[in-house]
């Protein structure tokens, strides 16, 4: 089965790279939700928060430090994460990944 996050953080399909270390790849969202819209994905393939367990947990929390770090490069104080697991939740990717959003009011509840 081919993964569509495996094959932007292999190179073999483009995005928009907003962040990049050996862990971790964030880009920005090709249907963005906000005026900012990127996500943050660990380079393992987890295939979603449903799947966290203490050997990879880790790079979960490696993910917060670099949506910390990247919110603010991008002078964002206000911003929201989602992660979505599972189909009904509306995961289109099964591979764990988290949106950060901002730049307009956030309504709640959401959807």
């Amino acid at each position: 089965m081919s993964c569509l996050f495996c094959s932007i953080v292999s190179g073999d399909v483009p995005s928009n790279k907003v962040y990049e270390d050996e862990l971790v790849y964030a880009f920005y969202d090709i249907d963005p939700q906000a005026p900012v819209h990127f996500l943050v994905i660990p380079k393992e393939h987890i295939p979603s928060a449903g799947a966290v367990t203490p050997e990879n947990s880790a790079v979960v929390a490696h993910c917060f430090e670099v949506i910390a770090q990247v919110t603010r490069q991008l002078g964002l104080t206000d911003f929201r994460v989602v992660s979505n697991c599972g189909l009904q939740a509306g995961q289109s990717v099964p591979h764990l990944h988290f949106h950060v959003l901002a730049g307009r009011d956030m309504t709640w509840p959401p959807g």
